[in-house]
Parts: structure tokens; sequence; C-alpha cells
């Protein structure tokens, strides 16, 4: 990542910018602080759009027409040079960001690959050539007296899964049928003495697995570099970027109510049926059940009240009737109504705190007697499936949240769980607790409004 702090100014040509760089090296560009983070959210909020996509099942052609949308929404420049170098500045700062540990990089390596695969479709047959010949990629196109000996074990393939039959035109590569393991394994593709025979439209798997061998090889070395100078020199800098950029929320500011919502302390206990996420409406249910909430629940449940419009005397009121049934009114106020005045600003500091996104309420590690992080990561089977039968989830819908559960995706689980609730779709996802609650009251407002 060194060069990206040179003093040389990377240019190009605009009609000569190729698509999609292969990020051999990084550029000798002179990248500003601000780029380098900014261009690397853009980026990562694409990968998490496509991470979305694969978990919530989306087909090939869905993810295609999702990737597209994405790029050109986060991605696209002006000028076709300035978008390279975007692209480029961004993948070698996210590659920083994500060496770091093994999830990270398996991560970021699945997402990078599967990025890769649908913008090199996107590309034009004589781009795609020149990707393969950029990638040195040993195989040669199969001859005319070679096509015409196969071409009806080709045929055979092509009608199988419902393609149109090869022709004399039709480019073919004969590779090692190791090479193409995802063809082999869909049964795509003809194989002959060890020689599998990729048409010219499937070189994509090709391509493919030689940039996922690539990256994942990189991004091992760019952990050696991260960990052995690149830390310690930039710990003034570029540390503290890239330390938080993996677990960094993307989404919109929930730490002021939207809209000038507001809501009184005699609508909660109907809010929290109705449009409370399950991670927030379990903390309500223990609140009411015992009366108190270690630390990390009250602040977890705290900023989200907060930021759904419950005013700071509501708050105090609202935590003071129920913690003074347990510890008495004297021990609140010393012991805990400063800390809610606290998450208000008012105390302190007076930071305004920003209610909890997913990510960080996923992320965080709930001991014994605590009762906030994600159902979803931290329940058992058995009482996940309880509270989601308490919130209306039928069977059908509870058996294919619980598989996402099982697959670790928690994310797709609560919107799955969102969608189960209230019979609609959410295809952007829920990405925060506040995020489903006013989605959550916007579908509920729209059904009791009279129709014309």
């Amino acid at each position: 990542m060194q060069s990206l702090r040179t003093r040389r100014v990377y240019q190009q040509d605009d009609a000569a910018v190729p698509t999609l760089p292969l990020y051999r090296s990084a550029p000798p560009l002179e990248v500003r602080l601000e780029d380098f983070e900014a261009f690397a959210v853009d980026r990562l909020r694409v990968l998490k759009a496509i991470s979305d996509g694969l978990s919530r099942g989306k087909k090939p052609d869905e993810m295609k027409k999702l990737v597209t949308e994405l790029w050109r929404t986060h991605m696209r420049l002006p000028k076709p040079s300035e978008a390279v170098n975007k692209d480029v500045i961004s993948h070698f700062v996210l590659r920083l960001v994500y060496c770091r540990t093994e999830d990270l990089r398996k991560w970021f390596l699945s997402m990078e690959t599967t990025l890769f695969r649908y913008r090199f479709k996107n590309e034009s047959p004589e781009a795609q050539r020149a990707l393969m010949a950029d990638f040195n990629l040993p195989y040669k196109a199969v001859n005319t007296a070679e096509f015409e000996s196969v071409k009806d074990k080709l045929s055979q393939v092509a009608r199988s899964f419902g393609q149109p039959l090869p022709t004399a035109d039709t480019i073919f590569y004969k590779v090692p049928f190791e090479d193409v393991p995802e063809l082999v394994a869909s049964r795509r593709v003809y194989i002959h003495q060890g020689n599998a025979y990729v048409a010219m439209n499937q070189v994509v798997s090709l391509v493919v697995t030689q940039f996922r061998s690539f990256l994942s090889k990189a991004l091992i070395l760019t952990n050696r570099k991260w960990t052995s100078s690149i830390k310690e020199q930039e710990k003034d800098r570029l540390t503290p970027i890239v330390e938080v950029l993996s677990t960094s929320y993307l989404g919109p500011d929930y730490s002021q109510p939207r809209e000038s919502a507001e809501i009184s302390l005699k609508d909660i206990d109907n809010l929290a049926r109705s449009s409370f996420p399950l991670c927030m409406r379990h903390l309500y249910e223990k609140l009411k059940e015992d009366h108190h909430l270690k630390h990390g629940g009250r602040m977890q449940l705290g900023l989200f009240l907060k930021g759904v419009g419950l005013k700071l005397d509501d708050a105090l009121a609202f935590w003071r009737a129920e913690f003074s049934q347990k510890v008495g009114a004297e021990r609140f106020e010393k012991e805990y109504a400063y800390n809610i005045r606290h998450n208000y600003g008012r105390e302190g500091k007076r930071v305004d705190y920003t209610p909890f996104s997913c990510q960080k309420v996923i992320s965080s590690t709930p001991g014994v007697g605590d009762h906030h992080g994600c159902p979803f990561r931290h329940f058992s089977e058995e009482n996940l499936r309880a509270a989601l039968g308490r919130m209306g989830v039928g069977n059908r819908g509870m058996d294919d949240i619980i598989d996402k559960v099982q697959n670790r995706h928690y994310q797709v689980a609560c919107t799955l769980t969102f969608e189960a609730v209230h019979g609609s779709t959410c295809d952007a996802g829920i990405n925060h607790p506040n995020q489903y609650f006013i989605d959550s009251q916007k579908i509920l407002q729209s059904k009791n409004q009279p129709t014309m």
C-alpha cells in the first residue's frame, strides 16, 4: 500500500481505460485520506449487498442485475479514468482491511470473486479474451479438425442444459478438468482424456478460478506486510481507519428520530409487540419481567428507544418506573439516571450517542445474566423458535429462518422474520434495529389508512 502514498499521479487516456482491472499491483496514485476511506466505504456497500443477495438465495440472473445496479450506484464517476482509479484504490484499501484474520480474508475473497465474476460476464467477448490473455492462461482454442471429432458430444452437453448447439464458429478451449471444478460439478462440459472442453461463454469459470487463486495468495502476503510494518508505521493515520472499516455500519444515522417522530410512554407496550425487532422485544420483555437490565442491555435498548423518538424526560420516567420496583427510586437516581442522561448527550462529554446497528448487536458477547446481543446468534434453536412463535411467525417461515441462522446469516434471518410478521417483502434487508422499527411502522400505517 506504500505506492498509494507516492507523489506521482496516475492518469490514463479515457478512451483506452480498461473497465475490469486485475488488481495485480497498486497503481502509483496520490490519494487523499478522505478518498482512501470514502472509496473503500462505497466498495464495501457493494460487497455487503452482494453478500446479502447470496444469503437470500438470489438466482444468477438476479445477482447479475443486482451487481450491475450496485456498481452503477456506488462506484461510477464522471470520467472513466477516475472510475478505474476508484475501483483500484478501493480494492487495495479493502484488501488491507480484510487481510487481517482468516474469517475476514475468507469473506472478502468470496465477495470479490463474485463481484469479478459478474463484471467479467458484462464484458464484451473481445474484452473477455483480452482479460484471458492478461492472466497468461496456457489454454489454446480447439482447432477445426478436433472440434469436428467431438462436435456430437459437445452438442449433447449443450442440449442437457438448454444452450444453443455449437457451430463451427463457436470457440472452445481444452483445459485440464481440475481447472474448472464448478463446470465439472454441474456437468456443463464434455470431458475427454482428462481435459474439459470449455465454450467461450463459459470461460468465466477459467478466469474466476485464476482470479480467486491470485487474490487468495495476495491476501496472505498483504497480511504479512500489515503485521510486520504497515500497522506500526501508519498507527496515527491509516491504521485507525483500516481497523474500523470491517465493522463499520454503512447505513443511515438513527441517532435522531426520523421525520419528527416521537413516541410516548403509553405507546411503548403496543409498539414493542408490533414493531420492535426480536433483539429489542426480548430486552423489553426481560425488563418488564425482571425490572432490571445489565449495562449492555440498557445501552442497546435505551439508544434504540432514543432513536425511535422517546424523549429524555420520558426515558427517565420509563426506566425509573421499572428499576424502582427492584432497586428503589433513590438508588435509581444515584446509580442509573446519569447514564440515561449521558446517552442523550446531557452529561459528560455531551456526545449524542447513536443506536446500535445490527452489526454491533451481532458482534456483542453477552455474559451470564445478560440479555443484549442478537437472539438469532445467541439463542438456542428451541428458545428462538418459541420467541418467533410469540411474534406470529408460522412453521414454514420459521424453518427458513432457522436455516439462515444455522448458516450464520443472522441479518437475513431477521429480514425473513420481518417479512413473515408483516406479510411484506424487504428487498433492502434489515441492517439496523431502528430501520426495522421505521419500516414496520410505515407498513402498519399504510394498512390502517382508509382507501379512496
